[in-house]
């Protein structure tokens, strides 16, 4: 049996791989994110670096102690498979965190289009901690394990529930983001907003893809805040998916604001393809509470002014997780220690 390294010790290991995390200007990063994004076309050099330094700022002597200082960690050592998503950079890498972390071990399935960063980091870390970096296997198939923790589309989870089921797991389907407004948001703001919208090409489970405003807010308002943001057309993926979706608008005749590189379009729908962001006003701010509530098992985070909304963050704060913001509110840590 795998004997883990202490909890301070791994506390430490990964507070030297922040470090690591941190150093994005050295030649072994240029290729490191060169070798990704051969393997990922959506990766960019811009977004890679921003999920290193979005690590690096929570793998913290401080962060992590504040994280972790309701938890004893009973001698566990159990094999969790972990199935990883891959739709941004590093997005799978809080899972096998918190498993190392909690001292069990880790059978991973990394997604193809996240393999590359994910694999080098736990290279990293084996520089400073061989033995807890040895808790990591690869694999390509799930067999001998004792729990999962499985992330996949709405229609691999039925699969993974299916599966699974026999096992402890927590399984995770697709969710999105959403912004509120209430018309008194400053320019600042709203340019902040654009950063929840447009990050990683609004790929991500944590981007903006739908925003509410008053009944009567005036949509033009925003195009100039979103502005700094035009040179996500300049991704040809992401331009093929603005001319599909404005061609399918224009076609149909379907009503639609277009700003050039957005597509804003007024719906009840919660889930917006890539390059348009949905609309929907509301009467007051009781009635979309309630709205909100009822879909909460489909939102991942909102964004609001002044965290206007129970759990909501401030505009520009989507892609910032800090290490106790679990994806789909599913406590991770708790999970672990009960297996």
């Amino acid at each position: 049996m795998i004997q883990s390294p202490t909890l301070e010790e791994r506390m430490q290991s990964f507070v030297h791989l922040g470090q690591w995390f941190a150093d994005t200007s050295s030649n072994a990063f240029q290729k490191l994110t060169q070798k990704a994004i051969d393997g990922n076309s959506w990766f960019t050099p811009q977004h890679i670096q921003m999920a290193f330094e979005a690590w690096s700022l929570v793998l913290t002597k401080e962060k992590m102690e504040e994280w972790l200082q309701s938890y004893t960690f009973p001698d566990l050592n159990k094999k969790v498979g972990l199935v990883l998503a891959g739709n941004v950079p590093m997005v799978g890498f809080h899972d096998v965190l918190s498993t190392l972390i909690s001292g069990n071990q880790a059978l991973v399935k990394c997604a193809s289009q996240d393999a590359v960063l994910i694999k080098a980091s736990i290279n990293a870390l084996a520089e400073y901690a061989p033995q807890l970096a040895n808790q990591v296997t690869w694999i390509e198939r799930l067999t001998d394990f004792d729990a999962v923790i499985a992330t996949g589309s709405d229609n691999t989870a039925r699969y993974f529930e299916y599966y699974f089921a026999k096992h402890p797991h927590i399984i995770r389907k697709n969710r999105v983001s959403v912004g509120v407004l209430n018309g008194r948001e400053s320019d600042e703001e709203l340019m902040a907003l654009g950063r929840d919208i447009f990050t990683y090409y609004g790929l991500g489970c944590r981007n903006v893809a739908k925003i509410y405003v008053p009944e009567h807010y005036d949509l033009t308002l925003l195009i100039p805040h979103f502005q700094p943001f035009e040179k996500v057309l300049d991704h040809h993926k992401y331009q093929n998916n603005y001319d599909y979706n404005k061609s399918i608008y224009l076609v149909n005749r379907e009503e639609h604001l277009d700003n050039g590189f957005l597509l804003l379009r007024e719906t009840k729908d919660l889930v917006s393809p890539i390059s348009v962001l949905y609309i929907e006003r509301y009467k007051n701010e009781a009635l979309l509470s309630l709205n909100l509530a009822s879909m909460k098992d489909k939102i991942q985070c909102i964004v609001s002014q002044n965290r206007a909304y129970e759990g909501s963050l401030p505009f520009g704060e989507a892609q910032k997780p800090e290490l106790w913001d679990y994806a789909d509110g599913v406590n991770t840590l708790d999970f672990l220690c009960s297996l």
